[in-house]
């Protein structure tokens, strides 16, 4: 294969289609309002009260989104994400928390969610992020995109480098896409905020640089050359040497 070769498509759509959506959220009433709004949305909402019962609902991979609280009663929301990620499942998931640290958003990042929002949140960003979920759903995806020595494989979420495989999410995939799609071009911020998340979304540069902190590790073990490159002020670019 050529450098940077790539074979089929791979768009994320730009329109709107019903979504199921589990709402994993210990307060009933605030579930409610919230699965009240998706439906009049035209969404499928299916509630979840505790953490087990989130895991359980989320392996039957029956949704395309997940809206997940952390602080839940018999099992906290990042072992619920972790869980379904070594499980290899591959919904959206956004966490929905009170806990607003830099630290638990990096927390919640790195165990596999695809979005962070803090409570108290404003319900219309809430509805933008489930629509840039919606439009994230792909069309058309491609067995595998080439970069030097890296494979994406978007159809099972997964790079390969070497014989060293790694699972990635929705998002790290949608990035990884771009960034391999524009080498060995500079991708700016955001571009890469668009095509992760969507135009409309509040996502700050902090975030997108916990997601590429986390992409890189898992492009680029200890004994390999770094392909992942900052471009500090304008973005990122996936190149050889430094």
């Amino acid at each position: 294969m050529q450098r940077g070769s790539f074979h089929g498509t791979f768009i994320y759509a730009g329109y709107d289609q019903t979504m199921r959506v589990l709402i994993v959220e210990d307060k009933q009433s605030l579930a409610g309002h919230i699965g009240r709004a998706l439906e009049g949305e035209g969404h499928t909402v299916t509630l979840a009260f505790d953490g087990e019962v989130a895991l359980k609902e989320g392996r039957s991979n029956n949704f395309d989104l997940i809206l997940l609280d952390v602080m839940l009663p018999r099992m906290d929301g990042f072992s619920v994400i972790r869980k379904l990620r070594e499980d290899r499942l591959t919904t959206q998931t956004i966490i929905v928390s009170a806990r607003d640290s830099m630290e638990d958003i990096i927390c919640g990042l790195d165990a596999g969610a695809d979005d962070y929002l803090t409570k108290p949140f404003a319900l219309d960003l809430l509805l933008a992020k489930v629509r840039a979920a919606d439009r994230r759903v792909p069309i058309s995806i491609p067995q595998e995109l080439v970069f030097e020595d890296l494979i994406l494989r978007p159809h099972l979420f997964e790079l390969q480098r070497s014989n060293h495989v790694v699972s990635l999410t929705r998002t790290e995939c949608a990035l990884l896409e771009t960034l391999m799609r524009r080498a060995p071009n500079v991708v700016p911020h955001g571009v890469l905020i668009e095509e992760g998340w969507s135009a409309d979304t509040d996502v700050s540069y902090d975030s997108l640089y916990v997601f590429i902190r986390a992409l890189r590790a898992k492009i680029t073990r200890a004994d390999e050359a770094e392909l992942l490159h900052t471009i500090r002020g304008v973005g990122y670019s996936l190149r050889s040497g430094a």
